[in-house]
């Protein structure tokens, strides 16, 4: 190779030499992958299967160290950047096309401190890994609600998840990070050092620089909870999800209710509503009491389980190596008009895919909205058509297909979850952050002025 050519980050081409190909290989003990190489491929794939994208180089960091000398690479040669952590982005962000891609999947540290109950993350560790280690002493902090969602990018978008209501989101639990900025520099960030960053990590994504260590608080959970699912015919979903709207609204904080519309496996379609309690087991049975003797179910399978099972009852409908399409937004109430509309469309929904309701209420709702930059600071809904398909030729009838349902719907919402954005969603972004974009773009402009970190749900430099 005597010259490889890259994309900038305004789009042009960039030439690079051997020498400075050879040069950032040297520095990175991990490795450095061209086009061609063994683990290029691998390196590459993230959880949407539509996402096929190819960076000219990848960057395989293993220490803060080398994320540094990629970061100061890139900036060197004005390249186009993405991060890769857990890969679990629909939208597929943390792969380019044509630019050097930070992979990070290979900093896999967790450490817990149990007498402090503390955990330290590194950012390629995804949260099974996470569950796993604090469980064993009998701690959990809040994670989502797919056990091989990434650490990196759901902490950095706010984090929705099983213990949002009763220990707030998953940056609302954040004491610290280390952090790479776009000038190469290594920064500390929590309340007291550099503490507008922190504010604007927790929940403003990763626009600010590359992490390289989460700090989390822990708490007394498990190992046994009371949760489980009810699931319902089809055809009973609209009085399912007007009892759901009631049985979720009242919730206590130690109650978290998310409800869907799915395929059963092998089966039809289904109607059904996911609680877990948190608080006194003697409790649990009468506060969920209401769910347990609503309507007749095909089955219920509600009752005590390990708190790393709860974490990973979803993962099998999210796996990774299928195409799949999102639209998503926050919904204050669940009007009849609102499920009537959501129960009718969800009928076409092909059969990979599902409808889910995540409640967001409790801690996560009573954090002021400008505390963090995750802004949205209610009791809501958050509302996700996730359609999901294997038959690739007919990718465009599926995406045209959920358009169409979310046109239907998106004047009863109001903002988004910046996590939950696809990749055609970037004039959605402002509204994911709302009264908070105005703080968010100067933070912007003072850590990283040259949105040099771009291949994002993007704040741009105010």
């Amino acid at each position: 190779m005597s010259r490889l050519v890259l994309q900038t980050r305004e789009g042009a081409s960039a030439e690079l030499t051997a020498e400075h190909v050879e040069g950032l290989r040297a520095a990175l003990p991990g490795g450095l992958l061209l086009a061609g190489d063994d683990g290029y491929d691998e390196a590459r794939v993230v959880w949407n299967a539509m996402i096929d994208r190819r960076p000219a180089l990848v960057a395989r960091c293993e220490t803060t160290g080398d994320v540094v000398a990629a970061v100061r690479f890139a900036r060197t040669h004005d390249l186009l950047v993405s991060v890769k952590g857990g890969g679990h982005n629909v939208a597929g962000h943390a792969v380019c096309d044509g630019g050097l891609l930070i992979d990070l999947s290979r900093m896999q540290g967790v450490r817990v401190d149990p007498d402090a109950r503390t955990v330290r993350v590194e950012p390629g560790v995804l949260w099974h890994r996470v569950d796993q280690a604090t469980q064993a002493h009998g701690l959990a902090t809040t994670g989502g609600t797919v056990s091989h969602t990434g650490v990196a990018g759901l902490t950095l978008g706010g984090g929705l998840g099983w213990l949002m209501a009763r220990h707030g989101l998953t940056c609302d639990n954040l004491l610290s990070v280390e952090v790479v900025t776009a000038d190469g520099a290594v920064l500390t960030a929590n309340e007291r050092e550099n503490a507008d960053l922190f504010w604007a990590l927790r929940g403003g994504g990763g626009n600010f620089g590359v992490v390289t260590s989460f700090l989390f608080r822990l708490h007394l959970i498990g190992p046994t909870i009371l949760g489980g699912l009810r699931a319902y015919p089809l055809d009973q979903a609209r009085d399912v999800l007007r009892f759901y709207r009631t049985f979720s609204a009242d919730a206590p904080d130690d109650l978290t209710a998310f409800a869907m519309i799915m395929t059963l496996p092998g089966g039809p379609q289904a109607v059904a509503i996911a609680a877990a309690w948190f608080g006194d087991p003697e409790q649990g049975d009468a506060a969920l009491a209401p769910l347990r003797t609503f309507g007749v179910p095909l089955f219920d399978v509600i009752g005590p389980m390990p708190y790393v099972q709860l974490q990973q009852m979803f993962d099998a409908a999210a796996p990774h190596g299928i195409s799949r399409y999102w639209k998503s937004g926050y919904f204050t109430e669940l009007s009849d008009e609102l499920i009537d509309a959501l129960v009718s469309r969800a009928a076409g929904l092909s059969p990979l895919s599902a409808l889910l309701f995540f409640h967001m209420h409790g801690v996560a709702g009573r954090v002021a909205p400008d505390a963090t930059a995750f802004a949205a600071r209610r009791d809501q809904w958050d509302i996700d058509i996730l359609t999901q398909w294997t038959d690739s030729p007919d990718a465009e009838r599926h995406v045209t297909a959920t358009r169409e349902f979310w046109e239907a719907i998106a004047p009863f919402s109001s903002g988004a979850y910046v996590n939950h954005l696809d990749a055609d969603d970037e004039s959605r972004v402002r509204d994911a952050f709302g009264d908070n974009h105005l703080r968010l773009a100067r933070a912007k402009r003072r850590y990283d002025p040259d949105n040099v970190f771009r291949h994002n749900n993007n704040i741009r430099p105010e």
